[in-house]
């Protein structure tokens, strides 16, 4: 008798709790707020800032990959912005990949972070502001807030850490 394909392996990161899409979302934001902190420490801050999204540069030089790297730089001055990020991006994008598959997960969580980006571009064009620099993944994290939502619109969601 065939055995199922199932994984053997017990644990956080091999069990339901991190799906991979979820899980390699958090390593990766991880492992790059990590390195600008330590960037901006020994004043090599200045390698990420063709990765942050600044309006001006994406309107007149075309750098349309901000839209995408932006969403993976963190304030390194601020532990709460990405661990707020992170903490919800774990607990309601789990969920979501879980019924979507990795494969829509993270089409639709790139589809949100980049429409936030396009939606700061333009704010930002027509009120003239074309120099502002936006980091963060907050607006992918609010998309997956919303599909929430509006998917699971029973579910109990207790706040200030009761979980």
């Amino acid at each position: 008798m065939p055995y199922p394909a199932r994984s053997r392996t017990t644990g956080y990161f091999s069990s339901g709790y991190f799906p991979p899409g979820v899980k390699w979302l958090l390593i990766v934001n991880i492992a790059l707020f990590v390195l600008y902190f330590v960037a901006v420490r020994f004043e090599f801050g200045l390698v990420f800032q063709h990765f942050a999204l600044v309006p001006g540069a994406v309107v007149h030089l075309l750098a349309f990959w901000q839209l995408v790297t932006y969403m993976f730089l963190h304030d390194p001055n601020g532990f709460s912005h990405i661990l707020f990020n992170l903490l919800t991006l774990w607990m309601f994008g789990a969920d979501l990949e879980r019924d979507w598959g990795t494969r829509r997960f993270l089409r639709y969580y790139f589809l949100c972070g980049i429409g936030a980006g396009v939606c700061v571009v333009v704010a930002n064009w027509l009120a003239g502001n074309l120099g502002a620099r936006t980091i963060g993944s907050s607006g992918a994290i609010y998309g997956l807030l919303l599909a929430f939502g509006m998917l699971y619109p029973d579910r109990v969601v207790l706040f200030s850490f009761l979980f």
